[in-house]
């Protein structure tokens, strides 16, 4: 029973564990955390260096780090929307109370946001917490202007470092549908990797068997290359 004029809390469904850790965290957040937003002044010289500084690391990110490597503008939108709807909820928390504690809860709720429609890879969710984090440092941290600038520029560096074939040679991985069964015998898989090389035209250094279809008579095939 609920007193009238209380809150009913939700209810979830029994496999909806992603929304009932999501509400979960929001609700900690808002109780420690005085929720309101604060519009007055807020075009301030201090936003507007602190936006700038955003809008200059997530350029450099996608448009000279991420795209050059991957070579897709698929999330795009996706990076550019969460860092900006992060920074401004940050900055105008911020103008009121936010602790540590609610920070870190933020951050845990967008981080666990996921597409039911579609699976994200593991590099592109790694990219997805740099752009929440570039936001949420650029928005609260506490130095300077050219602090935080070189705090995000040293977290890009390190983006780039491990990903753009400096520190660790970059591996991309394909599923490719293969349809000569017979080349996936542990004895031809010389043959395999030289076979889907030319058809591809990737560079294939590695390939592992996921799945054979004996009725269909093709063979799903994680295939490991370098790019070129």
């Amino acid at each position: 029973m609920h007193p009238v004029g209380a809150v009913r809390p939700p209810s979830f469904e029994p496999g909806d564990s992603v929304t009932a850790m999501l509400f979960s965290l929001i609700l900690r957040v808002a109780s420690t955390t005085k929720m309101e937003f604060e519009l007055n002044g807020l075009l301030t010289l201090n936003f507007l260096s602190r936006l700038s500084i955003d809008i200059l690391a997530m350029v450099v990110l996608v448009r000279f780090i991420y795209h050059p490597i991957y070579k897709k503008k698929d999330y795009w939108f996706t990076f550019f929307l969460f860092n900006l709807i992060i920074f401004l909820m940050i900055y105008m928390l911020n103008k009121v109370e936010l602790s540590f504690g609610a920070a870190f809860g933020l951050f845990a709720v967008f981080s666990l946001l996921r597409y039911r429609t579609e699976i994200i890879s593991p590099k592109d969710m790694t990219y997805l917490f740099v752009v929440i984090a570039v936001g949420l440092i650029t928005a609260v941290g506490k130095g300077t202007y050219s602090e935080i600038a070189i705090l995000n520029g040293l977290i890009l560096a390190f983006v780039y470092a491990l990903d753009g074939n400096l520190l660790v040679k970059n591996e991309m991985v394909q599923n490719i549908f293969y349809n000569n069964i017979e080349n996936t015998k542990p004895s031809n898989r010389a043959a395999l990797i030289e076979d889907l090389r030319q058809k591809t035209g990737l560079d294939i250094h590695k390939v592992d068997i996921e799945k054979i279809d004996l009725v269909k008579g093709h063979v799903t095939i994680k295939a490991y290359y370098y790019p070129r």
